[in-house]
């Protein structure tokens, strides 16, 4: 497939199954995933694979995510049923040097978010499918101290992974190319 047709079809899917990446297609999912722009070469970022032998405890994870933060019932299930949905998780946490007059903050943020797309592409590119999770629960102390955060960590993505049975149709973006570029003039 052309790069660019590939780019412009790739979507999330939600609903995942086996066959999940082997060991070596993550080794590569994750050296793409650091080949990311990265002012002052930090490496913002690290990797957390959840396999499914242990996706029944991090389920638990979430839930307590969930109860600790007051979310509700209905966030309660959702966590129950992106568990059962998604075989293999990887939680992208951004590793931040705070204070770091060369690169601040939101710029290591920004590296670590290009590499949870990159990890996203290659993951399309070996044939998994694969969608970018978010959630108030992954800024919880269970979360966070289920998957060892420092307190200069955020975890910015949990992105399911997996095989998709029957793909959705690629849905056309809400806004038109034309109402979001424009040219600069003086």
């Amino acid at each position: 497939m052309h790069t660019l047709t590939f780019l412009n079809q790739r979507q999330s899917e939600k609903n995942l199954t086996y066959p999940i990446p082997d060991e070596a297609q993550l080794n590569q999912i994750f050296e793409a995933a650091v080949h990311v722009p990265d002012h002052g070469r930090l490496q913002p970022y690290r990797f957390v694979v959840i396999t499914p032998e242990v996706m029944p405890k991090f389920q638990d994870l979430l839930q307590k995510g969930v109860d600790e933060l007051n979310l509700g019932e209905n966030r309660r299930q959702k966590a129950q049923i992106i568990c059962q949905n998604s075989p293999m998780f990887i939680a992208v946490i951004a590793s931040l040097t705070p204070n770091f007059e060369k690169v601040p903050i939101w710029e290591q943020q920004a590296c670590a978010s290009c590499s949870v797309y990159a990890l996203q592409l290659a993951a399309c590119a070996l044939g998994f499918d694969n969608a970018w999770l978010t959630g108030k629960w992954l800024a919880s102390e269970a979360v966070r101290n289920g998957l060892n955060c420092t307190e200069n960590e955020q975890i910015i993505a949990l992105v399911a992974i997996g095989s998709c049975a029957e793909k959705s149709p690629v849905k056309p973006k809400k806004k038109s190319i034309q109402s979001l570029v424009s040219y600069l003039t003086f």
